[in-house]
């Protein structure tokens, strides 16, 4: 995790926002948790975790973002606006390795992290 452009309270700060979106939004809904970012105007990528809700489960990929290949200019504190589409296998065929978890332990992080 690069501390050059995000300290560490900034970083729970976007993972904080992130989470609540993926439970407030609807069941397809998606978000993203930017685990590693440097200066945008001067990087080539960032480093994140994709959430994909589908309806009570959570699917996390890990992934890189590159800047250079988005339609748009990269915005820090909308990182889910840059989220492709779920797939579960590369454009090699292979499979993507991603973990499960619920909007259900989403939910409970977040209120114990409210205490």
């Amino acid at each position: 995790m690069s501390l050059s452009y995000w300290n560490v309270a900034r970083y729970e700060m976007s993972w904080r926002r992130c989470l609540e979106l993926l439970v407030e939004g609807g069941p397809d809904t998606t978000s993203c948790l930017v685990t590693s970012i440097t200066d945008p105007a001067n990087s080539n990528f960032v480093f994140c975790w994709p959430l994909y809700r589908s309806g009570s489960i959570v699917h996390v990929q890990n992934s890189i973002m590159f800047l250079d290949e988005l339609e748009e200019e990269f915005a820090p504190d909308e990182p889910w606006r840059f989220v492709e589409q779920r797939s579960t296998v590369d454009e090699d065929g292979q499979e993507i390795s991603e973990w499960r978890t619920t909007v259900q332990d989403v939910e409970r992080f977040l209120q114990a992290e409210a205490r």
